[in-house]
């Protein structure tokens, strides 16, 4: 493992807030964050692994020590019926979806230009344009912090839900992914329902046309968190009652929705946004981004209390006039433990 000198946590996470940790720490194997958990000198302090920081608001300075999760390596097997990959996790998301593609392995298309390491895209179940890490997901491999057992999860018992997971709640504070098993089917099937991507013929398009125009609508809509800091979708999409849905129609009928499972329906909640007439507003140096309501930036040297607010706001404005509460997709740090939008803004 590798101590960092510098504690910013400024180039760790993709808001760029000007926030600092006691100590940043550099994991390359699984042994090292091991090593890490059983240090004399880390042993009491709070600790949170960090792949790229890209869904994350830090409420202040971290009190204990970051750990960057930069576990790496790709290892390709092949069956008759799939290419299965064995990642790293802290391999780029971006990367691999790209070189998958070029290497004839589709399957992640439409998950390109996602921010973050793959060892993060489990913990939310990331998703995007009709696919999730779910659809794909073969194992996780993890390991038990405090005694360095390391154990596979199969997809079914990381119990992934809409942007949801164990990592999220049982396994939240004892076990780190170490890497995570994809299963790439060679009897590919493009998915091209989502409304951007259905000008595609769905018999005749390829991986790599699926990858271009994702990414194309990816950088049209979203801030590049190198220009503007942010970290892309801050709320997520609500899943309500169909009841809901007929009532708000009632008032708002060009409102999307989306027909869930176990019968719920999914809202847009960059649309609900919209509609407040929220995009470009702005508080200290925080603003909603003009292109993508969903979206909250780092304007202008915004401090931590400027997006607290501005999410406060936003949360606000669509509770008085849809009814819904809005709940955060980004997680958020206090200075020992992760907290919530309602805790920090008392």
């Amino acid at each position: 493992m590798k101590v960092l000198q510098d504690r910013s946590l400024a180039p760790f996470h993709t808001f760029g807030l000007d926030v600092k940790a006691k100590d940043i720490v550099v994991a390359e194997t699984t042994q090292d964050l091991v090593s890490i958990w059983q240090d004399e000198q880390y042993r009491d302090l709070p600790k949170l692994i960090l792949g790229q920081g890209s869904n994350i608001l830090f409420c202040g300075d971290f009190s204990g020590v970051v750990i960057l999760n930069r576990i790496a390596g790709v290892d390709v097997e092949e069956t008759a019926q799939a290419f299965m990959l064995h990642v790293g996790a802290g391999e780029d998301w971006h990367r691999l979806v790209t070189q998958t593609v070029e290497q004839g392995m589709p399957g992640l298309e439409n998950l390109a230009l996602i921010p973050g390491c793959a060892g993060s895209s489990p913990i939310q179940n990331i998703g995007a344009y009709g696919v999730e890490l779910k659809d794909i997901c073969a194992y996780v491999d993890i390991v038990e912090l405090e005694t360095g057992k390391q154990s596979r999860l199969t997809a079914t018992e990381c119990q992934f839900g809409y942007r949801d997971s164990i990592f999220k709640h049982g396994l939240k504070d004892s076990h780190a992914i170490t890497a995570v098993g994809l299963s790439l089917p060679k009897a590919w099937k493009p998915v091209v329902s989502y409304g951007p991507l259905a000008q595609f013929n769905p018999e005749t398009v390829t991986a790599r046309e699926i990858l271009l125009a994702v990414c194309d609508i990816r950088q049209a809509k979203l801030p590049d968190p190198k220009v503007l800091g942010n970290a892309g979708s801050f709320f997520k999409n609500p899943l309500v009652d169909p009841s809901v849905v007929k009532h708000l129609l009632a008032q708002h009928p060009a409102m999307p929705h989306y027909p869930q499972p176990d019968n719920l329906e999914k809202l847009a909640a960059g649309w609900l946004i919209d509609q407040c007439q929220l995009k470009g507003h702005q508080i200290g140096g925080a603003r909603v981004h003009d292109e993508q309501a969903l979206v909250l930036v780092n304007y202008h040297h915004a401090d931590v209390q400027d997006v607290i607010q501005l999410a406060q706001y936003v949360v606000d404005c669509v509770k008085a006039k849809f009814g819904i509460q809005l709940e955060h997709e980004v997680r958020f740090m206090a200075a020992a433990k992760e907290t919530t939008l309602a805790e920090v803004h008392r």
